[in-house]
């Protein structure tokens, strides 16, 4: 009879972990929460710390604190202040301290009945949207940001803090500058849709000038003619239109001509371009109809963005245009971000664009010849903060031929109602009577 074995059990010991938890009592507001390191971190990084100093002292912060254990916030606030010294940040001290005696939230109420917290990165975005560069309006923020805390504002209305923003632009940095942020409210006030044209041959950086200002204009439409051609290829096979399937700048091979040797080779390309052009102007004009029948905001940018396309838009469209050209005016830097565009995409293909940079540059060519021609400002694009701002004076500059930028008719009852203290006080003073 064989014997069968009892299955051997094996036991293992497991220890149970006990997550850490530290409750910190706030006295004042007689509340009691986990210690969260992320929170900590944020209010690190609001007081001008990196990232990477911000997380290591709260991890180090959260590391020296005792487990399942009660800690105050005037405790731990004690503790970052050492530890700010200790590292050598000294001027985020005081930053940190002054949330202490202000409300860590400032609520921003719409017209609609929304509310939400006071964004310092999207009041930033707003005053480079107006043509402010990134330096000025993130000091401008920082200033309007720390008077409301300093007042101990808790909330304001979207047409307040648009007027108290207009009241430091006009007393703290210029009139133009204020004069822009009217306009560019306005506009967002309205519901009219804006059309925002960028072209520029290969090379000229349109995708990362488009993304930028999509970012900063708050556009979530992005239309790249490529795209559209792409599109078009799938529909319509080589064979049947051979033009559609090539680079713009190499489209005059596919023209039935004859006599290329008698043809000038400029003539060519722009030939070749203008024919490829004509196809995809249908599907560029259907999204800028559907954008326009939508009311919103759209970018197309790519080679095909021609200024020809707006003479397709309706004469009766309230429809806010704007185009640009973008230009690297000298051979060897656009031949030295063609290599680097091949270095970082490589399946974009950047080889073939440099053995045919005599056809690309004559592209170029054409391309501002077409610019000046339509009087489309040329934007050259050395530097990708300075072209997007030039890009966004021009839009303002457009826009202020369409909004005259009244104070009172942007914002309403509040100009009215602050307008005899406006003359006589700073506009940080006038803080206190705007608020909530």
């Amino acid at each position: 009879m064989t014997q069968v074995k009892e299955p051997v059990r094996l036991i293992r010991s497991v220890k149970l972990l006990r997550p850490l938890k530290i409750i910190v009592v706030n006295e004042s507001e007689n509340t009691r929460v986990p210690f969260l390191r992320g929170i900590l971190t944020r209010s690190l990084l609001d007081a001008g710390l990196q990232f990477e100093d911000a997380f290591e002292l709260a991890t180090q912060v959260r590391d020296s604190l005792p487990a399942e254990e009660e800690i105050t916030t005037e405790a731990i606030r004690d503790r970052v202040f050492a530890l700010l010294e200790q590292q050598g940040h000294l001027g985020a001290l005081e930053p940190y301290r002054l949330p202490l005696a202000a409300p860590s939230r400032i609520q921003i109420n719409s017209l609609s009945g929304t509310s939400s917290a006071f964004s310092r990165g999207k009041h930033e975005r707003y005053l480079q949207s107006s043509g402010m560069r990134a330096e000025k309006a993130e000091q401008t923020t920082a200033m309007i940001y720390d008077q409301l805390l300093a007042s101990g504002v808790e909330s304001m209305t979207t047409c307040q803090l648009g007027y108290l923003t207009y009241l430091c632009l006009l007393q703290e940095v210029s009139r133009k500058a204020a004069r822009r942020y009217l306009v560019w409210s306005q506009f967002q006030r309205s519901a009219r849709p804006l059309l925002l044209l960028i072209c520029g041959t290969v090379g000229t950086g349109k995708s990362t000038i488009a993304t930028e200002l999509a970012h900063l204009l708050d556009i979530v439409r992005i239309q790249s003619t490529d795209m559209l051609r792409e599109v078009m290829r799938m529909m319509m096979p080589k064979r049947l239109l051979p033009i559609l399937h090539t680079s713009s700048f190499n489209a005059w091979k596919a023209l039935p001509i004859q006599d290329l040797k008698e043809r000038d080779r400029d003539q060519l390309v722009a030939d070749g371009y203008r024919s490829q052009t004509d196809l995809l102007a249908v599907p560029c004009e259907a999204v800028l109809q559907r954008a326009m029948e939508e009311s919103v905001p759209i970018i197309l940018e790519g080679v095909h963005a021609h200024p020809d396309l707006l003479d397709r838009l309706p004469e009766d469209s309230d429809a806010i245009v704007v185009h640009a050209t973008l230009a690297v005016l000298k051979p060897k830097e656009l031949k030295s971000r063609l290599r680097g565009r091949g270095a970082e995409v490589p399946h974009r293909r950047a080889k073939r664009y440099l053995n045919k940079f005599d056809a690309v540059w004559s592209l170029q060519s054409f391309l501002l010849s077409e610019a000046d021609r339509c009087n489309v400002p040329i934007i050259t694009n050395q530097d990708k903060e300075k072209a997007t701002q030039q890009i966004i004076l021009q839009m303002v500059h457009e826009l202020a031929r369409h909004f005259k930028g009244d104070p009172e008719e942007v914002f309403g009852t509040v100009v009215r109602e602050m307008q005899d203290q406006v003359d006589s006080q700073p506009w940080h003073q006038l803080i206190p009577m705007m608020s909530d």
